[in-house]
C-alpha cells in the first residue's frame, strides 16, 4: 500500500477553505487505497487531513515532535502516532515512509518540508514524486522567485520543474498516479561537485 507524505498548515487563523481543502485530499487518498503519513498534529489542515483520510478508511501515520505533544495538539486518533525529539527527526521519519510528497498551502514548516525533498530530489538522493496543490496562487510568489534564482544561474536548469504543480485535488491525484507510473516528464539533472558542497544533507 503506497504512502503519501502530506505537508500542510496547522495554523488556525487561516481561512476555512484550506481545511476544506486538506479534507478532500485525506478523503482522495484513502479512495484510492493510499495511506497517509503526516505531522500528526490535529488542528487546521493537518488535523482535517488525517480525519477525512480515517473517515474514507485509510491508514494513518503522525510523526509529531515532543514538543507539540507537550502543547497538546497531537491527533491521538492517528493508527499509528511517532513522537520524535525534534523537528529534524520529524522530517526525516515523514521522508522515510513516504512514496511520494503532496504539499499544499502553508506557513514556514510547510515550506521549509516542501524546499528540503525538492533540493534533495535535484542532488538525487530521492526519486519520489514531488507534487504541489495550489488552487489559489499562495504560492505563486515561490515559482517566481525559483524563476529568478534560475535566471541568476543559483539554480540549475530545469530544478524548478522538479515539482509538478497542480490546481484541484483531482489533478494532483492523478499527477502522483502518472509519477508512480513513470509517466511524468523530468529530466535526469547531474548535480555538480559545488551543489553538494553547498546543500546541508
Amino acid at each position: 500500500m503506497p504512502t503519501v507524505a502530506v505537508f500542510c498548515a496547522s495554523s488556525q487563523a487561516i481561512d476555512e477553505r484550506y481545511s476544506v481543502l486538506a479534507a478532500e485530499v485525506g478523503f482522495a487518498l484513502a479512495h484510492r487505497g493510499w495511506s497517509l503519513v503526516s505531522g500528526g498534529g490535529a488542528i487546521s489542515c493537518m488535523g482535517a487531513v488525517a480525519r477525512a483520510a480515517r473517515a474514507g478508511g485509510a491508514r494513518t501515520v503522525g510523526v509529531i515532535p515532543q514538543a507539540l505533544v507537550d502543547l497538546e495538539v497531537a491527533d491521538h486518533g492517528s493508527d499509528e502516532l511517532i513522537v520524535t525529539a525534534n523537528m529534524r527527526e520529524r522530517k526525516a521519519e515523514m521522508d522515510r515512509r513516504a512514496d511520494a510528497f503532496l504539499t499544499l498551502p502553508g506557513g514556514l514548516g510547510t515550506l521549509e518540508e516542501l524546499l528540503e525533498i525538492w533540493a534533495s530530489r535535484s542532488l538525487q538522493m530521492h526519486n519520489k514524486p514531488i507534487v504541489i496543490l495550489d488552487p489559489w496562487g499562495d504560492f505563486h510568489g515561490l515559482r517566481e522567485l525559483f524563476t529568478t534564482l534560475t535566471r541568476g544561474g543559483f539554480v540549475r536548469d530545469n530544478v524548478e520543474l522538479l515539482p509538478i504543480w497542480t490546481t484541484s485535488t483531482d489533478e494532483a491525484m492523478i499527477a502522483i498516479e502518472q509519477a508512480w507510473a513513470g509517466e511524468e516528464l523530468s529530466s535526469q539533472l547531474q548535480p555538480t561537485a559545488a551543489e553538494f558542497l553547498e546543500s546541508e544533507f
